[in-house]
């Protein structure tokens, strides 16, 4: 009887193992599965957009058809787990709605997201913004995801109240159930899922009013609850904390190895595209792009105590999906009311052409990796000069420079037709004093020393924090890389309206149009350069200038700000009319030695014109070599003498 039990027993087995897919360490785990269907980093593309492919311009994107390819996963596996790693709001012109009826939400509430977290571009309209945003979603009584951040503070005063519009935003939090973390039953296991918000992207929301706490401290307290107290079977983590495609900004790998026990984690704010998931110790880590260009699919199957991948895939969302007729009716219902919010106010439609392109622009993500001078920069910093004299008319006083981030360009142009639509997205961050969506330009002075600060500032600040590279019009400038960090810049020059070049006088004070965002930025600048690159913007008496709103450029015709977005609908259609349409002139079509890069590696090129930092780390080095010079002489003395004292003699030898 003992060997009938024992023959069936390997009979069931062999019979297990010649299933196809068939693994037998699913066996510990009764082969319990799990899909779980992400994204990340949407930025407010509700509607397909126009991306570069190989040197092409194709749609990708849209929520209606990011809505098909949910409905075909969830065929395929039933009980998948839909979840989103925050910066869903923030980059089309949907965001100028974002406060008055939160689509982004209510749209992925019908499209059954289980649960999102909150990116730092939920706080671009400060705490007041968000907390209105949060308020009119649970009030529309749609289905919304569940909200979920582990490390939101909110810090009171000496007296420990909160502000009126950080209480606004608490009371909102409440409101909506936004906590730690949520956990969502599926196929018969409980999941914890908990949201962070990671230090780079805490410093990129520096007018969000909310300070954010440690995220390495907190997700260890957060899988400590899921672990230990409510025994959940899986651990997710909505990060917005981030992990460069190469390693770099690796704050997720970090994560999964500082805090055992995460099972998944979400990578968001760095845009990243993993075809293949990053797997640190048991710790799986998916990102699926930016802009709602892929849906990400993580399939898993548990083993024994951990869970083991066993698929993954990026499903693109292009043209080759249906648009999902629900989806698509409210997107166009919002799109309605962004014209007649919004649009009308700037007597500009949403779909209404300002420009052609006759080429392509570099798409946004390429600019970002390769530090260099690139046509779309240049525009854009052109277009802000424009902006600031076509606003000012008689009492226009010149701009000598205008600096525009790469960071704050979100999108680009490509071959066929611009928009207004297309404008925005181009440069849709913020809101300004007016309450009304879209940082406004200002207007500063920085001496003619800070001008080629801020040249330093792109040549040895980018390459630790890509954002912060810049492009300039008014000013030409060349650096070598391979110079010591922080004197890197070889030469700047004023490059004048009329193409004269001009040397910079140092104590002179210049005229500078920046983005309202940019300035606000200046202290992380300062933080990554430890303090030694000072910029210090003024008024026009050369006053430190406090309170940046205070500078807002404003319409001399009505009073109104003038947005970063409208200085380039505006710049587009000053262009010469081709074929009854402004065409974008070829200039924009090349680079033009704004930002030279000289790759030199001999002695003189790299150690020539020493700025003051410079002079004072060679002074450092001179004296530390002197100083051990002197501790070395001392000691052969002393040796010396010792020596003698030993023979009698001094030891010439030694």
């Amino acid at each position: 009887m003992k060997n009938l039990r024992t023959l069936i027993f390997f009979l069931i087995l062999i019979g297990l193992l010649a299933i196809p897919g068939y693994q037998p360490g699913a066996l510990a785990g009764h082969g319990e599965t799990m899909t779980i269907l992400f994204t990340h980093d949407m930025h407010d593309h509700l509607l397909p957009v126009k991306d570069l492919q190989d040197g092409i311009p194709v749609e990708s994107g849209g929520f209606a058809r990011l809505q098909s390819a949910v409905n075909a996963q969830r065929q395929d596996h039933p009980g998948a787990l839909l979840v989103d790693g925050g910066d869903f709001s923030m980059g089309t012109p949907f965001q100028t709605i974002f406060s008055s009826d939160a689509p982004e939400l209510r749209i992925m509430g019908r499209m059954g997201y289980d649960v999102t977290t909150l990116g730092n571009h939920e706080f671009d309209y400060r705490a007041a913004g968000l907390a209105e945003s949060l308020t009119i979603a649970k009030a529309s009584g749609d289905p919304l995801p569940q909200l979920v951040q582990s490390n939101t503070v909110f810090p009171t005063d000496k007296n420990g109240s909160l502000t009126p519009t950080l209480a606004a935003l608490q009371q909102a939090y409440q409101i909506c159930g936004i906590k730690d973390y949520t956990i969502v039953e599926k196929n018969g296991l409980r999941i914890g899922i908990f949201g962070l918000m990671g230090r780079d992207a805490a410093a990129k929301a520096p007018m969000s009013e909310v300070r954010f706490a440690d995220p390495i401290e907190n997700a260890r307290r957060v899988v400590n609850i899921l672990d230990q107290q409510e025994k959940v079977d899986m651990i997710i983590c909505l990060s917005h904390c981030g992990t460069g495609e190469e390693g770099s900004d690796p704050e997720d790998e970090t994560l999964a190895r500082e805090v055992p026990g995460i099972d998944v984690i979400i990578s968001g704010h760095y845009h990243s595209k993993f075809t293949q998931p990053l797997v640190i110790n048991n710790t799986i880590i998916g990102a699926s792009e930016d802009s709602c260009k892929y849906l990400g699919v993580i399939d898993l199957v548990r083993q024994e105590n951990s869970w083991a991948l066993s698929g993954y895939e990026l499903v693109p969302i292009n043209d080759q999906l249906p648009a999902d007729a629900g989806i698509a009716a409210m997107v166009s219902a919002y799109k309605e009311r962004v014209q007649k919010t919004y649009f009308d106010q700037f007597g500009l439609q949403y779909d209404q052409v300002l420009a052609a392109a006759p080429f392509n622009f570099h798409n946004i993500n390429d600019m970002i990796k390769v530090h260099q001078e690139d046509p779309l920069g240049n525009l854009v910093s052109d277009a802000y000069v424009y902006a600031v004299q076509k606003a000012e008319g008689r009492r226009y006083v010149p701009v000598d420079a205008a600096i525009v981030p790469v960071g704050t360009i979100r999108g680009s142009f490509y071959q066929g037709n611009v928009t207004a639509a297309d404008a925005f997205t181009a440069s849709s961050l913020g809101i300004g004093p007016d309450n009304i969506p879209g940082y406004p330009l200002i207007s500063v002075y920085l001496t003619g020393a800070e001008l080629k600060t801020v040249c330093e500032v792109d040549a040895s600040i980018s390459p630790m924090m890509e954002d912060a590279q810049l492009f300039m019009s008014g000013v030409d400038f060349e650096f070598n890389p391979h110079r010591l960090i922080f004197n890197k810049v070889i030469g700047a020059d004023l490059h004048k309206p009329d193409n004269t070049i001009q040397e910079i006088d140092d104590a002179r004070l210049y005229r500078v149009a920046v983005g309202l965002y940019s300035a606000q930025m200046l202290s992380v600048v300062g933080d990554k350069s430890f303090g030694l690159l000072s910029i210090v913007p003024k008024n026009r008496e050369g006053t430190p200038i406090s309170d940046f709103e205070a500078q807002v450029i404003k319409d001399d015709a009505d009073g109104s700000e003038v947005k970063e977005w409208e200085a380039i609908a505006a710049y587009m259609q000053s262009f010469p009319i081709v074929n009854g349409v402004p065409e974008i002139p070829s200039y924009y079509s090349q680079t033009h030695n704004r930002k030279v890069i000289n790759q030199s590696t001999s002695i003189a090129d790299r150690f020539s014109h020493p700025n003051k930092i410079a002079l004072a780390l060679y002074a450092v080095v001179i004296v530390l070599v002197l100083l051990l010079i002197v501790i070395i002489a001392r000691i052969i003395s002393h040796r010396r003498r010792k020596l003698q004292s030993w023979y009698g003699r001094d030891p010439k030898w030694f």
